[in-house]
């Protein structure tokens, strides 16, 4: 593990040129798949991979790659300092995933925190972008503080810092301070103010990051923190369920009434994230299956559609759905990829988004009954506000003082396949990530 995160750091030197990055970064997934069994436990004393692990740090390093494709260098200024960003994000998120110290794991969990918030500070398209870094900071530290606590008291019973070997007293403070921190990260329905703010004023990059990778960190905190914790988990998930399904579908509603596309995709990533906060909840082997392979699945899914949502961006102007109408005539090309995605958005056949959401629901029944009412508005608001927003972009009249045709890229259409290939060709093969 260490030899990986050392060729991360010999990267550095390269960050002048986009393109040798981007093979560095390829070379590295590569050495990845090569060296590192997925089987393999302990890689030293404070490194260890898991099935979870694998997945997150193969999807880490993917959407690095995505990230730069995304940003070429005409768009971008400092464009050296911008890739020096992302290959520190890399590598932080790279040693939160594999560490075993709970401790290196808090470390880098908060230092992922400083490349994303200078990402947004200094390429954001708003002045309200400084407002969206403050939110993204604040909720996050302020959360954290009561989980370093927790640590040092762990650390203090336990003597020792390693996931596995930790236990906790019964004490509800210890548990509040553990859980809040990968709540409000995910985000938890009702602490989650600051996501639509950060992604609304993100650069393509940073919204990409933020959503495929940074809420995942929630989700993996939690599932490692269960281990420790379990009782409370057992005793107090059901108010945890309660507030996520509901938020759920109240945040399905909302994003029917967003005019800004990128709010109403952020929007949506709360909605999912409810769903997986709800299978981890359950503490059943589907719920955390089934939440694992949807964190992977909205990771490249919402990616892709923020990728869309800046092609539209860059030719118009805006991100008003008033203004972005009728593109089936202005880049009829894209419009095939803008309906993969809002499908994949929804859970259709045969993206990863659908066995995810399937295992979640055989969870949640499994748990209560009564959760089919609130799974089935879930899933049906979802399907309604996937299709609205692909049908106001790509029908109706398109603004007229548009050109009459734009075909796109073919940095754009590799980006976006990029993104739909994994999402759905990974079914075929569901071993590879657990």
């Amino acid at each position: 593990m260490l030899k990986l995160i050392l060729y991360c750091l010999m990267m550095t030197p390269f960050i002048y040129n986009s393109w040798i990055l981007m093979n560095m970064i390829i070379m590295l997934m590569i050495m990845f798949f090569i060296f590192m069994n997925k089987n393999l436990h302990m890689l030293g004393y404070n490194f260890y991979i898991d099935n979870m692990s694998y997945g997150l740090i193969i999807l880490s390093i993917w959407i690095s790659f995505l990230m730069i494709i995304s940003s070429p260098m005409y768009k971008y200024n400092n464009m050296m300092f911008f890739m020096f960003l992302v290959l520190w994000l890399m590598i932080f998120l790279i040693i939160s995933f594999s560490t075993s110290s709970i401790m290196i794991f808090y470390i880098c969990f908060e230092s992922s925190l400083i490349p994303i918030m200078i990402i947004i500070m200094g390429w954001g398209y708003q002045p309200e972008r400084i407002n969206a870094s403050y939110y993204l900071l604040f909720y996050t530290l302020f959360a954290s503080m009561p989980m370093l606590v927790s640590i040092f008291f762990l650390y203090k019973i336990n003597l020792t810092n390693i996931f596995m070997l930790m236990t906790s007293p019964i004490n509800t403070y210890i548990y509040i301070g553990m859980t809040m921190a990968f709540l409000i990260k995910m985000p938890l329905f009702m602490f989650h103010f600051w996501l639509p703010k950060a992604h609304v004023e993100a650069p393509v990059s940073g919204s990409m990051i933020l959503a495929s990778i940074l809420l995942k960190l929630g989700g993996y905190g939690l599932i490692r923190m269960m281990n420790i914790i379990y009782f409370h988990f057992y005793k107090f998930g059901f108010i945890w369920i309660s507030i996520s399904m509901i938020g759920s579908i109240m945040i399905s509603i909302l994003c029917m009434i967003q005019i800004d596309i990128k709010s109403m995709i952020a929007y949506s990533s709360v909605a999912h994230m409810g769903l997986v906060i709800s299978g981890i909840m359950t503490m059943s082997d589907w719920g955390l299956f089934g939440s694992y392979y949807m964190m992977i699945g909205h990771g490249l899914c919402s990616s892709g559609l923020f990728c869309l949502a800046n092609m539209l961006y860059e030719r118009t102007n805006s991100r008003s759905l008033l203004i972005n109408k009728g593109m089936l005539t202005f880049m009829p090309s894209m419009s095939l990829l803008w309906f993969l995605m809002s499908a994949s958005n929804m859970s259709c056949p045969p993206t990863i988004n659908l066995v995810g959401e399937i295992m979640i629901i055989n969870s949640l029944m499994s748990w209560n009954t009564l959760m089919m009412i609130l799974l089935v508005l879930s899933s049906f608001m979802s399907a309604c506000y996937s299709l609205y927003m692909f049908s106001y972009t790509q029908h109706g009249m398109f603004f007229s003082s548009l050109f009459s045709f734009n075909s796109g890229s073919v940095r754009e259409f590799f980006l976006i396949m990029m993104h739909w290939i994994p999402l759905n060709l990974i079914i075929f093969k569901l071993s590879i990530l657990m």
